[in-house]
C-alpha cells in the first residue's frame, strides 16, 4: 500500500475531514487529525446537511458509521416548506414525504509548514511543530494551506447570508417553531430570502439571504450582537416582509456574516507528491445546491480509495487520479450552485423555487 510507514496529517476536523481519518484508519494508515477549535463545545455547531446516497451516506457506509448514523440523526429535519415574505406556505412535503430508513488533537491552529525531507513540518499556535508525510487540507473555506498548493483564489458571488441562531427556540420564539414544524423553511421575497431548519436541542438556525456589496459585512455599521439593531436593520431592509419574522431577530443569540465565495469553475494546479486538498479547501461553492458538505464527503472517500488502492505506482500518481476528477465534479455542482443562488435572489423568486422543485420532485 502507498501509505504504509507513511505519517498522513489532517489539517481540519469538520466532516471531510474526520471522514477522511475514519477511512484511512480502517486501512491501517497512520493518521492525525489537527483541529484549531480547543474542544467540540468551541463553538455554535453547524446547520442540519442534507447527506446524498451517492455521495455523503455513500461515505458513511464505507466508513462503517450507518448504525451510528441512524441512531444521531434527525428524523422530518429535512421536510420542507417554502413561503412567500408574508409567511403564506405554497409549497409542503410535510404531509406526505417518508422519514428516512436508513484520533483527533483539538487546540491545534494551523500557522504554516515547510518543507522537510520528502514530507513537512506543520507548525501550530500552541508551539507544537509534527513531521508529516503527507498533508491533506481541510481546513474549510478560509484554508491556511490551500496557498502551498494553488495561488488561484474563490470570488465572491454578490450574495452575503447574516446567520443567526436561537437556543431553546420553543420557547424563546415560539410562533419561529411551530411555523418550521421540525423541518426547513425557504421564504422568498424581491432579491431577498430567509432560510433556516431545524437544528439539534432544540435549536434553530437561520440565514436572512441578499445582494449586498462585497464589503458590506463590514461596512454597513452593524452591531452584530445588538438584536435590536438587527431588527430595525431587518424592518428596513426587508419592508415587505410579515411582523412573524421579527421573532427571528429578537430571538437570536447571535449574527454572523457570511460572504458566500465560489472558486473559479476551471481551477487547475500542478500536483505535488505529499500536499492535497479535500472539501471547501478545495472546491468552496455557495450552498444553494445542499452539495458542500457532501462533496466534501465524497473527496474523503476517493481520495482514501486511491491512497489504499494498488492501482497507482505512486502517491502523485494517486492525487493526481483524485484531483482531476475532484476538481470536475467539484466545477459542475459549483456551476449549479451559481445558478440556484441567482433564481434565489430574482425579483421572481417564489416563482422560481416552486417550478423548480415541482420539476425535480413530481
Amino acid at each position: 500500500m502507498l501509505l504504509t510507514s507513511k505519517k498522513v496529517a489532517i489539517i481540519g476536523g469538520g466532516p471531510g475531514g474526520l471522514t477522511l481519518a475514519r477511512l484511512l484508519v480502517l486501512k491501517g494508515v497512520d493518521v492525525s487529525v489537527y483541529e484549531r477549535d480547543v474542544d467540540r463545545n468551541a463553538r455554535v455547531q453547524g446547520s442540519p446537511l442534507d447527506l446524498h446516497d451517492e455521495s455523503g451516506l455513500a461515505a458513511i457506509k464505507k466508513a462503517g458509521l450507518l448504525e451510528e448514523f441512524k441512531n444521531n440523526y434527525m428524523a422530518g429535519a429535512d421536510r420542507m416548506q417554502i413561503m412567500n415574505e408574508k409567511a403564506v406556505v405554497f409549497y409542503s412535503d410535510h404531509g406526505h414525504k417518508e422519514l428516512a430508513d436508513f484520533d483527533s488533537e483539538w487546540d491545534n491552529q494551523f500557522i504554516s509548514m515547510r518543507r522537510e525531507g520528502e514530507g513537512w513540518l506543520v507548525e501550530f499556535k500552541n508551539g507544537k511543530i509534527e513531521y508529516a508525510d503527507l498533508v491533506i487540507a481541510a481546513d474549510g473555506a478560509n484554508s491556511k494551506i490551500r496557498s502551498y498548493l494553488t495561488k488561484v483564489e474563490a470570488f465572491y458571488t454578490g450574495i452575503t447570508m447574516l446567520e443567526g441562531t436561537i437556543y431553546d427556540a420553543e420557547n424563546k420564539a415560539p410562533d419561529i417553531f411551530k411555523l418550521l414544524k421540525g423541518g426547513k423553511i425557504m421564504a422568498f421575497g424581491d432579491n431577498q430570502n430567509i432560510l433556516m431548519g431545524q437544528k439539534g436541542n432544540g435549536e434553530i438556525g437561520f440565514y436572512a439571504s441578499i445582494r449586498v456589496d462585497e464589503n458590506w459585512s463590514f461596512e454597513n455599521g452593524l452591531d452584530y450582537k445588538n438584536s435590536a439593531q438587527l431588527l430595525s436593520w431587518f424592518q428596513a431592509t426587508y419592508p415587505e416582509w410579515s411582523a412573524i419574522w421579527y421573532e427571528l431577530f429578537t430571538s437570536a443569540a447571535y449574527f454572523v456574516p457570511r460572504p458566500i465565495s465560489c472558486m473559479p469553475l476551471d481551477q487547475s494546479w500542478e500536483t505535488q507528491c505529499n500536499l492535497t486538498l479535500i472539501g471547501d479547501a478545495a472546491h468552496v461553492m455557495p450552498p444553494f445546491a445542499g452539495e458542500g458538505v457532501n462533496m466534501a464527503m465524497l473527496d474523503a472517500l476517493e481520495l482514501s480509495e486511491v491512497l489504499t488502492s494498488s492501482d497507482f505506482s505512486s502517491i502523485k500518481d494517486a492525487f493526481e487520479h483524485y484531483e482531476i476528477k475532484m476538481r470536475e465534479r467539484a466545477s459542475k455542482m459549483a456551476k449549479e450552485s451559481l445558478v440556484n443562488g441567482d433564481r434565489m435572489h430574482a425579483t421572481d423568486a417564489l416563482e422560481n423555487m416552486l417550478l423548480f422543485f415541482q420539476k425535480h420532485l413530481s
